[in-house]
């Protein structure tokens, strides 16, 4: 796949490089740029599959440059490298691939390469809706759904099975090594016993999938079993159709509403949020914010056609899948009251307060605490 470079800094610009050669064999970088006004000569030139694009230049905004970039070749992808986080929520406006922030950590850019590969393998399909193939269901956790059935459960030996098998399918189609897994599963024992382990786990996933039907999934060894590589061959993602599905929305109107409903209405949870995976917190963070992006995009719609019932559907919806942000109840207690619903406005204050200090240990945040005071006291004079 062919890559540009673009970095206002020399020196970013050759570290990058230097970590896509060592990390990213796959990826051909076909020019590199300091000077951003060269970059969209650039992109017509090559075409590229993917831009890495710094977002603090000083001629331009990396984030405007983007958009520029997909303007004139829709087809790119973007991944954002930057030393400055503040930015992830307005690079997913521009369905950025990945955002990345410097330094570069190691091992990092393991973790966006097999997302562009997905990316540029899926642009052909023209229906990704195919029911004739088996669907892998992600969100919040992991499901098999056969042909004309409902998604189902999966009975896993252990749970060792059940996060390998979950830790293969994020990086499927790669080889891991064998190495990894042990370090991943078994850290605490001495390699001849964890190797043991890893063999009977890899039997247990086997059968799983055999007995789950879903025995077109293949676990292939690498050269001399120095890996494992998940080959899902037919069988579809949830995740993945759902992003692919988010790409293809246009300009949210009146009459794309329905449409953009539907796709947010497919994200069932956290990407394996069922599960304490600390290595698909990056994945599930990105999908999260993703969501939410488009959610409050959402709200923003229903408020400007003055309809709060809408609005508040939205954010009770928020409410459900992100209980633990303060955001949802305060939107909401706002909402109830310019709408004259008093008990709306309590009971929302009450799933606050019992949430932040019975669950999460943490006190109200004072401008709402604040705001609910002088709402109750108003009330009360009235």
């Amino acid at each position: 796949m062919k890559a540009i470079l673009v970095d206002d800094e020399h020196l970013a610009l050759i570290r990058l490089k230097k970590a896509i050669e060592r990390e990213a064999s796959e990826v051909e970088i076909v020019a590199a740029y300091s000077d951003s006004t060269e970059v969209l000569a650039g992109v017509l030139a090559h075409r590229p599959d993917v831009v890495f694009l710094e977002i603090h230049m000083p001629d331009i905004n990396g984030l405007n440059l983007g958009k520029q970039i997909k303007a004139v070749v829709p087809g790119t992808e973007l991944v954002f490298v930057t030393s400055y986080d503040k930015y992830a929520v307005q690079a997913f406006e521009l369905y950025a691939l990945d955002y990345i922030v410097k330094p570069l950590q190691k091992g990092r850019l393991r973790q966006t390469i097999p997302r562009l590969e997905e990316k540029l393998a899926i642009r052909g399909i023209k229906n990704t809706q195919d029911a004739n193939f088996p669907m892998i269901c992600c969100f919040n956790q992991i499901q098999f759904k056969l042909p004309g059935m409902d998604a189902q459960n999966v009975k896993w030996r252990t749970n060792k099975a059940q996060e390998l098998f979950a830790y293969l399918l994020y990086h499927r189609d790669r080889t891991i090594n064998r190495s990894v897994l042990l370090e991943l599963l078994w850290p605490e024992l001495e390699e001849a016993k964890a190797v043991q382990h890893l063999y009977t786990t890899i039997y247990y996933i086997r059968r799983t999938l055999k007995n789950s039907g879903m025995d077109t999934i293949r676990i292939n060894s690498g050269d001399l079993g120095a890996g494992y590589k998940l080959d899902i061959g037919e069988a579809r993602v949830d995740t993945v159709e759902w992003e692919y599905a988010m790409r293809q929305l246009g300009v949210l109107d009146a009459g794309t509403v329905d449409a953009y409903e539907h796709v947010l209405n497919l994200y069932m949870g956290d990407y394996l949020g069922k599960y304490d995976y600390l290595w698909a917190e990056h994945e599930r963070e990105r999908f999260r914010l993703l969501w939410l992006y488009h959610m409050r995009k959402l709200c923003a719609f229903y408020e400007q056609q003055e309809n709060p019932k809408k609005v508040i559907q939205v954010y009770l919806r928020i409410q459900q899948l992100l209980p633990d942000g303060e955001e949802s109840y305060f939107s909401l207690m706002k909402l109830y009251d310019a709408i004259g619903e008093r008990i709306g406005v309590e009971e929302q204050y009450y799933l606050l307060r019992t949430k932040m200090e019975r669950d999460l240990e943490t006190p109200i945040s004072p401008d709402i605490s604040d705001w609910y005071a002088c709402w109750k006291s108003v009330g009360l004079s009235s």
